[in-house]
């Protein structure tokens, strides 16, 4: 009887098992003598689609950068910047939070990976068909990657322990209700992703409408 195959390795195959690695075990998890392990093969077998662990985890950050909805920036699309920058940014941020180990490398900028580039790209021309300036578009594409990468590198309700002994209203005479906010972590961290989500919008807003006016008066 013949031996059942093994499945053929591929691009894909490699990049999905580091990715769930990474997000079981985090970054450090991910090597090529582990990755060739956990797919059954030799580890030079590797090089032959990938050059190194960095390109790898290239590869990962950009398959969570895929998962991303891009639909808000179509030309076609009815929604105005504003709505587009909200619904994109949830988008972006429930990506990353569903993959929170690969969020250090895809803060380190797109590079030259090729769902990132989409991404940027999308972001950028959205903005300038909006009216805004290409300088200003660049600078809230940013603006918008500082906010939501930070928002996914770590919990703030988490930081705090569910011990109400730990925070001494002698001490910390704020501090009465803190040990409430771990349980209530999820609910608490996208409260004030949207809270902090709205007032960059609203504030970009504003500057958008001194734009316009200055348009006029010229």
């Amino acid at each position: 009887m013949a031996r059942p195959r093994k499945p053929l390795l591929s691009r894909d195959r490699i990049v999905a098992t580091a990715s769930a690695l990474v997000d079981a075990e985090g970054l450090g998890a991910v090597s090529t003598r582990r990755l060739a392990a956990e797919l059954g093969v030799s580890g030079p077998s590797l090089y032959n689609h990938f050059r190194n662990k960095d390109e790898i985890l290239d590869a990962v950050a950009d398959a969570v950068s895929g998962q991303v909805d891009l639909s808000m920036f179509a030309e076609d699309d009815d929604r105005d910047w504003r709505t587009a920058l909200h619904d994109w940014a949830v988008s972006y941020r429930a990506a990353l939070t569903a993959h929170p180990h690969i969020v250090p490398v895809l803060a380190r900028g797109p590079g030259r990976r090729p769902a990132a580039l989409r991404v940027a790209d999308a972001v950028f021309g959205a903005m300038v068909r909006a009216g805004w300036p290409p300088a200003q578009a660049t600078h809230i594409g940013a603006l918008m990657r500082y906010f939501i990468t930070g928002s996914s590198l770590g919990s703030f309700a988490g930081g705090f322990v569910d011990d109400e002994t730990a925070y001494d209203p002698a001490e910390y005479p704020h501090l009465g209700q803190a040990h409430l906010l771990a349980e209530r972590q999820q609910q608490v961290d996208e409260g004030a992703f949207e809270t902090g989500l709205r007032a960059l919008i609203d504030g970009l807003a504003l500057q958008y409408a001194e734009y316009e006016r200055r348009k006029i008066l010229r």
